[in-house]
């Protein structure tokens, strides 16, 4: 059975330990989302007590998807804002482990997050992910407009430059 949960601060602390290996799997997988190999679960501890910082203060939301009880899938949402911005979030960090990737799961996970975020005011979204990339494919099957590309936004895990493609959604 899979659930989509969003989690408080002690939710997320106590998550830590899978949310650790879901990103390091990510990002051995070669995913372009901020890391570079080698790269293992504990190199992600620092990254994730941040995350959980974060939620503390109310600056992100986190949610993730469970499989049998398992952390197998999170994105975050940026929701604190510059003043002029309090109806945009950033989506942030979508990730889905290898071992469960083609059940859905990206698709639940943003659901959730676009659910969420309007709850909490927000009507418009924005990410961006690696161009040409499997998870660039996702976003526009999910009704995200593509706006552009920037090249050698940043780097594979791997090295090497990687342009980043941007999308927006309306929400609300």
């Amino acid at each position: 059975m899979t659930t989509i949960r969003l989690l408080g601060p002690a939710e997320a602390s106590a998550a830590v330990p899978d949310l650790c290996d879901v990103l390091a799997d990510c990002v051995d997988g070669g995913a372009s989302v901020g890391f570079m190999q080698p790269y293992g679960p504990e190199d992600a501890r620092t990254y994730w007590q941040g995350v959980v910082d974060a939620v503390d203060a109310g600056a992100t939301l986190l949610l993730v998807a469970e499989v049998g009880g398992k952390i197998v899938g999170t994105v975050q949402i940026g929701a604190a804002q510059m003043p002029n911005q309090p109806h945009r979030a950033d989506l942030k960090k979508l990730l889905v482990h290898r071992s469960a990737r083609g059940r859905g799961l990206a698709r639940l996970l943003m659901d959730a997050a676009e659910r969420e975020a309007a709850s909490r005011g927000k009507s418009i979204l924005v990410l961006d992910t690696a161009t040409g990339s499997d998870a660039e494919a996702i976003y526009p099957r999910l009704g995200w407009e593509r706006v552009g590309v920037i090249p050698d936004y940043a780097l594979w895990p791997e090295g090497g430059f990687c342009a980043s493609t941007f999308f927006y959604k309306r929400i609300a």
